[in-house]
């Protein structure tokens, strides 16, 4: 590809995001649009704009780009949650690293790779994009050493920026998730049910107090298990947080498999219709969407070699000669090679997230944040194998398969194709990444749904705010990843992608802290438990970064460079060892410190009580979601229930309740709704009248 492609591709989507950003700064003014532009806040505030015409609402303005900008961290925080929080570091980390990397390789890297061979250099925009990349560079170059020391400085950085202002940030503000957020999201409102008019527990609540080498006890016990099971799974509740974290993670049974316990999801967040399935299961359903991954990962190579025929003219002329006439015009061949093969695999990339959306619901997941998260490393690591590896990899599925076969010849071929694909990565930022950013502030799909039902339906009701999006966190945090890993394999073969990545990470900050505050409403999270995919995917990166590097500098016979960079990776594979042991422990479970310091906090101050009362209705499967923050009831002082209960799966019984039950996934059929609410009311009435005995 020739800088005047690149030139073309840049063009066409400058012109887009211009016109993008210039629209939605118009359109976010008009009262009609404040559905789609400010939903979170119009459901948490109950606020309209002014219907008055003002003429500075048809005048584009960059007033929101301040806006956004003037909110804090903390004040972030309590808006959107921890996941908010994180999704925004990471960018602010992309920020500095790849500014360091662009200061390091667009003046030191850039111009050896230009100047690399002796050759005579035309215009800039006739010339070849190859020029540009460490492939210039003659054999046994004696500046090589200067590609090694920015992969230093470049690796050296990234360390020190995912280790002060990455790791040790998030896990403060995971410490104190239950302190600020939860606090303000957890608090249940209290309905009546409208099956049985009764109070909105579908449980019943038992307070025995249970001895150990109780006869009595283990018999109710034992009868509160096996009579009128209507679910396999139940929520336990105990008197302190320390008590329900020690019995979540220890063994109720000699067999595991009997009775399983965890720390139960918040109300929220409660996948209710995965409570049916039965523990056996769950490991099926996960080797099996495991294998469904896999094939629709390989049904994937046929767009992506479609695209990468694209982008190579000569083979394109050869299969299909009718289009050598048409191909030979300047701007049509700037077109399709430079524009047309990051839309087309764009929009084939559309329709992944749905799908690992569907596999991660069949795995079975017990809340909505374990089937994004699930959701969050299917659509990473296909991204990552589909947009790099493939397209490195020549595309050829044949192909592909010999280099898994040869793994000792991978190093080789990365080096020898990660150079020639660089121009492809470039358009892949622009497309994928400005323009997808553009679209995503002007909420198209949201403004065109918006229009049909003010206009073509006439419904004049503004909508619940059960119907405020929520963060796609499953789609947005494997971009950003993905577009590291770009930058870091190609910040010393290809260092001119580094300013088009530094446009879209500092775009995107603003967009996506626009988009939080004002379009997409928190329900349920996970509670930071996404940084730890960062950090792995970022260690990565560096590793295949530097191994690729190893690779080059055994093309170009430059074996210090090699050694050098060898002795780098095993000092990455240092730092990720004590980052894992000083670190993922806490995001793997929670600290009895903090809950005993936390239930002797709520004790002096009398709260213990409270809570207690609100755990009658927290879990409710019938009642309405009104536990979010887009409610303004939920803005006082809440409890955190999610922390004093614990989910109890007794799946090796679940067997018996197959019969004349739907399918989790159909759960949203009227007749699955009759079902499920006749089960209910049956238990509840069956626990009611053994509640003489048991209560």
């Amino acid at each position: 590809m020739k800088i005047s492609a690149l030139l073309t591709s840049a063009g066409i989507n400058i012109g887009l995001c211009v016109l993008l950003l210039s629209l939605y700064s118009i359109l976010r003014k008009q009262p009609g649009n404040v559905n789609v532009y400010f939903g979170r806040r119009l459901a948490q505030e109950h606020s309209r704009l002014r219907e008055s015409f003002i003429l500075e609402r048809l005048v584009p303005s960059p007033s929101w780009i301040v806006k956004a900008l003037q909110y804090k961290e903390e004040e972030i925080l309590a808006i959107a949650g921890l996941d908010a929080v994180v999704f925004l570091r990471i960018l602010v980390f992309s920020m500095r690293i790849f500014s360091i990397a662009a200061i390091v390789c667009i003046f030191g890297v850039l111009p050896l790779n230009y100047f690399g061979q002796e050759m005579h250099h035309g215009q800039i925009p006739s010339a070849s994009l190859d020029v540009f990349t460490i492939g210039n560079v003659v054999e046994r170059s004696k500046w090589l050493w200067v590609h090694c020391v920015a992969l230093y400085i470049i690796s050296c950085a990234a360390c020190i920026l995912l280790y002060l202002s990455g790791a040790k940030k998030a896990c403060k503000k995971f410490g104190h998730l239950t302190d600020t957020v939860m606090d303000r999201r957890c608090r249940p409102a209290i309905y009546r049910c409208g099956l049985c008019g009764g109070s909105t527990t579908s449980f019943q609540l038992y307070q025995n107090e249970f001895e150990p080498n109780s006869e009595k006890t283990d018999r109710n016990n034992s009868n509160l298990i096996a009579s009128e099971e209507e679910c396999a799974s139940a929520f336990v509740f105990f008197k302190t947080r320390y008590a329900a974290i020690v019995a979540s993670q220890v063994l109720q049974t000699s067999n595991p498999m009997i009775w399983v316990t965890d720390l139960a999801p918040e109300p929220d967040d409660v996948y209710w219709s995965n409570l049916w399935l039965p523990y056996k299961q769950l490991w099926i359903r996960r080797i099996a969407t495991l294998l469904a991954s896999i094939v629709f990962m390989f049904l994937f190579l046929i767009p992506v070699t479609f695209v990468q025929g694209l982008s190579q003219l000569d083979q394109l002329q050869q299969r299909f000669p009718f289009l050598k006439g048409i191909l030979k015009k300047t701007f049509v061949t700037q077109l399709v090679t430079g524009y047309l093969p990051s839309v087309i695999l764009q929009l084939f990339l559309y329709t992944v997230p749905p799908m690992m959306m569907l596999f991660s619901a069949l795995e079975g997941p017990m809340s909505h944040s374990l089937r994004k998260k699930s959701a969050c490393l299917k659509v990473l690591y296909f991204t990552i194998w589909n947009v790099f590896f493939v397209n490195v990899l020549s595309g050829s599925v044949i192909s592909q398969l010999n280099v898994i076969s040869s793994p000792k010849e991978i190093p080789t071929q990365l080096a020898r194709a990660v150079p020639r694909q660089a121009t492809f990565f470039i358009t892949y930022v622009l497309t994928s990444g400005w323009a997808s950013l553009s679209s995503e502030v002007m909420q198209l799909f949201g403004l065109i749904w918006n229009f049909i039902r003010r206009y073509v339906l006439r419904i004049k009701k503004d909508p619940t705010a059960s119907s405020v999006p929520s963060f796609p966190y499953h789609t947005e945090i494997p971009k950003v990843l993905l577009f590291g890993l770009l930058g870091f394999t190609c910040s010393i073969l290809a260092p001119l992608i580094l300013p088009f990545l530094l446009v879209y990470f500092f775009l995107g900050y603003v967009v996506y802290r626009n988009q939080i505050i004002n379009v997409y409403c928190s329900r349920y999270e996970t509670g930071g438990l996404m940084w730890p995919i960062v950090h792995n995917t970022t260690v990565f990166s560096l590793l295949l970064t530097q191994i690729i590097a190893v690779g080059v500098f055994g093309l170009k016979e430059s074996p210090v460079s090699a050694i050098f960079t060898i002795l780098l990776v095993i000092f990455t594979l240092l730092f990720n060892e004590y980052c894992r042991q000083r670190f993922h422990p806490l995001f793997k479970s929670y600290s009895a410190q903090d809950f005993i310091d936390k239930d002797r906090e709520d004790e002096q101050s009398g709260r213990m009580e409270e809570i207690h009362q609100q755990l009658h209705s927290a879990y409710c499967q019938f009642s309405p979601h009104t536990g979010d923050r887009c409610h303004p009831e939920t803005e006082g002082e809440g409890e955190e229930e999610g922390q004093c209960s614990t989910e109890v799966n007794d799946r090796n019984r679940s067997q018996d309740m197959k019969d004349g039950l739907s399918h989790p996934t159909l759960s949203g059929l009227p007749v699955a709704k009759l079902q499920r609410a006749v089960k209910s009311l049956s238990l509840i009435i069956a626990l009611q009248n053994k509640s003489s005995t048991n209560v």
